[in-house]
Order: structure tokens, then sequence, then C-alpha cells
């Protein structure tokens, strides 16, 4: 060992107990899915094969194609919802910000308007 040199550990050490979780979460999902492919009921047949409305027989097709705008405001709607995501640690150190940390905010806020009133008017959003 060369000498001066720090006897702490490396700071990969500190995530260490976060991998032993992914690797005992990963375990015990592999246990459990290896359990329920051996250990599992099997009866199949062509009651159990069809398509399940509520207990009723299905009225039509199984598979229904799904309108792009459900796609588009779901999309619209994660990307807003990052912006909560990005307002909460921002109202708690507030203070701390001062005044060039509410400018960068507002900033943030005004872009993404801008893009709600883009997607908006481009007429994301109806469901005619």
């Amino acid at each position: 060992m060369l000498q001066g040199a720090a006897t702490t550990l490396p700071p990969v050490v500190n995530y260490a107990p976060i991998l032993i979780l992914f690797i005992a979460a990963a375990g015990i999902a592999g246990i459990l899915l290896t359990l329920a492919t051996f250990l599992g009921p099997r009866s199949p047949n062509t009651r159990k094969a069809q398509p399940f409305e509520c207990g009723n027989k299905p009225l039509g097709p199984t598979v229904r194609r799904i309108s792009v705008k459900f796609y588009v405001v779901a999309l619209l709607f994660i990307a807003f919802d990052l912006e909560t995501v990005f307002l909460y640690p921002w109202a708690v150190v507030f203070q701390e910000l001062g005044m060039r940390g509410f400018v960068l905010m507002m900033s943030f806020v005004f872009i993404l308007t801008l893009g709600l009133v883009y997607v908006w008017r481009k007429g994301a959003l109806d469901w005619d």
C-alpha cells in the first residue's frame, strides 16, 4: 500500500446495500416464477382459452385498434407530470435558491406552458 493513501472505502461501497437489495429482489422473483411453473395447476381447455368479459360472452372482436391520440395524450401527461416532479423539490428549497432559482424555475414553467399552448392549438388534446 502506498504511504499517505487514504484508508477510507471507495464511494462504490456505499451502494452495496442497494446492490444487495436488487439481487435479493431478483432472486425472490426468480424463485417464485420457478415454483409457479413447476407447482402451478395445469388444465388447459378451449373454454379457458376464450376471451373473458365479466362473465358474458364477448361482443365483437377481442382485439381493437387504439387511436394514436390516446398515446399522444399519455405522453403529454407524462411530460407535464414530470414538471410537477421538479416543482416539489424546488418549492422545498425555494428560499435558499433566492431570486436566481425563482427566475430559472419560472423560465422552466414558461417553456412548458409554451409547449402546452402549442399542443393545444395543434389539436392534440381534442377527442373528436
